[in-house]
Order: structure tokens, then C-alpha cells, then sequence
């Protein structure tokens, strides 16, 4: 029986196992992966946790409880991968405040670090983002207070125990100490992720701007040009993108789940139209989108509501109804409005779009940089032509959505790491308005609240699982609110998740509405400890 293990709960499907190591960590993980129970869908390993997310359809915490409380860890996993030698051009921001942390000389700390014998323990955060462990002790470095908004693709970084590169232009909280040329994820590569648990990796200094010779990757090419017919994007005030129901279960390629931020809405889309209700539609934010058609075709718009508008191409002007099928000919234009409540709309065709998937989903991951390119004025919307079912000629059911400058309410689950804050800071949270600020995204939303979140632990967490609607709080107390395209792991404690029945509604509030938290029970009561 695997002892020295602690459940902690981590919203209304998923759960933490803390133990004592990274070894352990990823000797259950092997487990669980050599005989996987039925319904789970993702496991993410971490520095010492397991976040183990599930179908509750399926299967249960008590169940998965069980099961894994009966695991033996008492047989240690051991991997071995490939070696690699990364370039660094040590130029990072944090340079020489790192070098100041260890009492180093900046020389020093290029000198130890290029030295040093990198393994890489596991992925997470985002797709080929590698954590690496290092063999000299003394690289033990706090992250950041305030994560930045933007870190360039290819930084070399320290957070905590662990190195890494980030692949993508991404907000972090690690300290940077240089830049690589190298691609850390590449969809055309057989492997994508350049590095992979048990690679081992040293890093060697090069000069500002020095020419690295790298194995070319070629990148894919169509053999035929693009489109030449489909409906044209009149008009996009901002990029529109292309979502379904994204990509679970992909957690072990360092993907998060992605996929439309309102799936009611996106599913009442599609079977308005008669689409199967994962089929991908467009996700619209803030409105402001039109397209002319060159066929006749059959669209909807359901969540955020908007006027919509035909012209026709005889010139007549026409309302289309919100949330019931409508019929474009052949030069009819659609324009959509701006929404007086919520932040997005869904638009679907009937028969779906031609649009490419990648690891099973056409949804568009911001963070990640993976799956199609936002859509823009001028674009090619190609219809698939899939066979389709009736039409749904009824109303969708339309819900409030909030409002700038108004209240609502999300039930959350408290947990995982309410022991890292006081009981002021947990009624902090329960009893305050938060209001959405600008610096949100489908990443998450930053909020921002007249007291901050106290903390009763200051010391580093060591990465950890994040799942959707994980509320993270950062040293500077202010949370955010992780959303579809979170990282996959994080750095600071997560003291709530935004249960599953209000996933939803948190993807359609818009910036300046305040945010108030209502905590609740998911099944029960999920605190455990395992002790020999």
C-alpha cells in the first residue's frame, strides 16, 4: 500500500496526490499509466504532485482514492532518454539579479550553469516546455513576485529547484538568464517536443546574435494554394477564432485542453444548425465580425448576443434572429454588433467549417501557439460540407450574461492549497468583489481586489497541476482566474476552482465586471492522508 500520501481536492473533477518526492511523483505516475483506471482523462506530474483529472460520469474521487491508496511506489521508476546541448546567448533580464541571489558574479553563474547536468523530470506549462532538474543543489532560485505578461520564445530560466526554456511567447514567473535559437516545439517534427522525460541536457554559452547551425526542420508545405472560395470576412475588429471542444487528454504532450470557453453555447451553435455538437465553430469576442457569402448556406449565433444584420443582395436590410437558425444566398452580407452582455458569441455553419486539426481538435490554444490562425478581414471561411442533421427551428434557451460594471457570482471549490493562506486571506477571497481587469485573456483573467489574498506561507511552491478554472494567487496577492488556454502547470498556490456547473458563465465575463466567489462542496469532502 502506497503510504505518506496526501489528497487534496482541486475543483469539481479533478484532484491532487502529494508525496514526498519527484521520484515517488513519478513512480506513481508510471503506475497509473501501465494500468490506467477507467475514466480518467489526464495525469500531470509535477515536482512532488500528481494531479489526476477525471470523468465523474465515469468514475469518482473515492474510487481513485482507493486505487491509487493501493499502489506499491516502494519499486522506484527509472527512465533514460536522449542528450542534448542547448546554445544560450546569456543576455536574460534577471542576469544579474540571479547572480545577486547566490552572492555570485555574473561570470560565475554563466560559469555553473553551463557546467551543470540537466534532467528533465517531466513537461507541463505549455507544449514543449521541459522542467529540468539540475545536479548541482545550489540552482534553488524564487520566482518572480509579479509573473511577467510576456516572455519571449526560447528564454533559458530558473523557478525554484527547476531550469527550463519557455517554446512560445508566454507570461511567466521565472527568472531569465538568456535566450536559444532553438525550437523547443515544432508541429512538423516526428517528435515535436525537442526534449522528453529522462533527457538529459547541458546548455553552452554563444555570443549575442551568433549563428547556431541547428538540423533543419522542415516545415509543412501545401501542395496546393490556398482557398479560392468560401464566405469572406468582411470585417473583425478583433481575431476571431476557430474552437470545439478542444484536446483532453493530451496532458502528456505538455497540452492543455483549450477549446471554446463557453461549451453550452458553442453545442447550442451547432445544434441549431444541425451539427454534430463537437463540430468547430467561430468564437467571436466583443463582436464586431461580418462576412459576405459566395453560396447559399445556413449559419447561427448563439452566447454573447448581438444584433445581426443582413444585406441582402438586392439591396434589401433584414434582422436575423439570435440563437435560431438563418439562411444566406449567394452576396449576402452578415453583420454581427457589439454585445450588451457577456464577451462571446459562437457562429456556426451548417455542415461545419474546413478547418485543420491538430491532435484531434481544430481549436485555436493562445497560449500554446497551436491550431489555426486567428481569423482576419479578408480571410477564406471554407464551408466542410458534412452531412448534417435537421435544423432545430426553436429558440436556444438564452441565459444572462454579465455586465461591465456588474456582479457575479461563481461557486468555487476550496482547494488545493487553502492551507497556504490565513483565514483572513480565504474571507479575503469569499467575501470581496474582484473586478475583471484589462489584462485578461483566454488564458485567464487578472482580477483585481481592494484587499489582496494574505498569505500564510511565503516560501516557494514547487510547480504543480492547474486545471480550468483554477484561481492562482502570486505573491502579490491579486488572483487570476485560469481559463481554457491555462498553462498546464504553475508555480504559485491555487486556493480555489471554479466549479464545473460555473465554467461557463466565467468564460463570458467581460473586463470591468466584478467577480464574487460563493464557496461550495464538490462530492466529498477531499482532504486525505495516507500514513504507515
Amino acid at each position: 500500500m502506497a503510504e505518506g500520501l496526501r489528497f487534496l481536492p482541486a475543483g469539481s473533477d479533478a484532484f491532487l496526490v502529494e508525496l514526498d518526492d519527484l521520484c515517488r511523483t513519478l513512480t506513481l505516475l508510471d503506475g497509473l499509466l501501465a494500468a490506467r483506471p477507467a475514466g480518467v482523462i489526464d495525469l500531470v506530474p509535477a515536482a512532488r504532485t500528481l494531479m489526476v483529472r477525471f470523468d465523474p460520469f465515469v468514475t469518482d474521487q473515492a474510487h481513485l482514492v482507493a486505487l491509487i491508496s493501493g499502489i506499491d511506489l516502494s519499486v522506484r521508476s527509472t527512465r533514460q532518454g536522449q542528450t542534448f546541448e542547448i546554445p544560450v546567448a546569456y543576455d536574460g533580464e534577471d542576469l544579474v539579479d540571479v547572480a545577486e541571489i547566490f552572492g555570485w558574479k555574473v561570470e560565475e553563474l554563466i560559469r555553473r550553469h553551463a557546467d551543470a547536468m540537466y534532467t528533465v523530470a517531466f513537461t507541463g506549462f505549455a507544449p514543449g516546455f521541459a522542467y529540468l532538474t539540475c545536479d548541482d543543489p545550489a540552482f534553488d532560485v524564487p520566482r518572480r513576485k509579479k509573473p511577467r505578461l510576456r516572455i519571449p520564445a526560447g528564454s533559458v530560466a530558473l523557478g525554484g529547484k527547476f531550469g527550463g526554456v519557455y517554446p512560445a511567447d508566454s507570461p511567466g514567473g521565472w527568472q531569465l538568464l538568456g535566450r536559444t535559437p532553438l525550437k523547443m516545439w515544432d508541429g512538423s517534427r516526428p517528435r515535436a517536443a525537442l526534449l522528453a522525460p529522462g533527457d538529459r541536457v547541458r546548455f553552452r554559452e554563444i555570443a549575442k546574435g551568433a549563428v547556431v547551425p541547428v538540423a533543419i526542420s522542415l516545415e509543412k508545405q501545401s501542395d496546393t494554394a490556398g482557398p479560392t472560395a468560401g464566405l469572406v470576412v468582411t470585417r473583425a475588429d478583433r481575431p476571431a477564432l476557430y474552437q470545439d471542444l478542444g484536446r483532453p487528454g493530451r496532458a502528456d504532450q505538455g497540452v492543455t485542453g483549450s477549446g471554446a470557453l463557453d461549451r453550452r453555447s458553442l453545442k447550442s451553435a451547432n445544434l441549431c444548425v444541425g451539427n454534430p455538437c463537437h463540430a468547430a465553430a467561430i468564437e467571436i469576442t466583443f463582436g464586431g465580425f461580418g462576412l459576405k457569402a459566395d453560396r447559399p448556406v445556413t449559419l447561427a449565433v448563439t452566447g454573447a448576443p448581438v444584433q445581426l444584420v443582413i444585406h441582402a443582395a438586392d439591396g434589401c436590410i433584414v434582422p436575423a434572429p439570435f440563437g435560431r437558425p438563418f439562411a444566406l444566398d449567394a452576396g449576402d452580407d452578415l453583420t454581427l454588433g457589439l454585445p450588451p452582455e457577456g464577451m462571446r458569441s459562437y457562429l456556426a455553419l451548417r455542415g461545419g467549417f474546413a478547418v485543420e486539426s491538430l491532435l484531434g481538435s481544430a481549436s485555436s490554444d493562445t497560449l500554446a501557439r497551436i491550431g489555426p490562425a486567428p481569423i482576419a478581414m479578408g480571410d477564406l471561411l471554407v464551408p466542410a460540407n458534412q452531412p448534417a442533421a435537421a435544423v432545430d427551428p426553436f429558440r436556444s434557451v438564452q441565459v444572462s450574461l454579465p455586465k461591465a460594471g456588474g456582479t457575479v457570482t461563481l461557486d468555487v471549490v476550496l482547494g488545493p492549497r487553502t492551507d497556504w493562506f490565513t483565514d483572513k486571506g480565504i474571507e479575503t477571497l469569499l467575501f470581496q468583489e474582484w473586478q475583471v481587469t484589462a489584462e485578461s485573456s483566454r488564458v485567464g483573467m487578472r482580477l483585481a481586489g481592494a484587499e489582496p489574498v494574505e498569505r500564510r506561507n511565503a516560501t516557494e511552491l514547487p510547480s504543480e497541476g492547474t486545471t480550468l478554472g483554477s484561481i492562482q494567487v502570486p505573491h502579490s496577492g491579486q488572483p487570476v482566474l485560469f481559463l481554457a488556454d491555462h498553462p498546464l502547470t504553475g508555480g504559485y498556490p491555487v486556493i480555489g476552482v471554479v466549479a464545473r456547473h460555473h465554467l461557463d458563465l466565467a468564460g463570458q465575463i467581460p473586463i470591468g465586471a466584478n467577480i464574487r466567489f460563493n464557496a461550495v462542496v464538490a462530492f466529498d469532502p477531499l482532504i486525505r492522508e495516507t500514513n504507515g
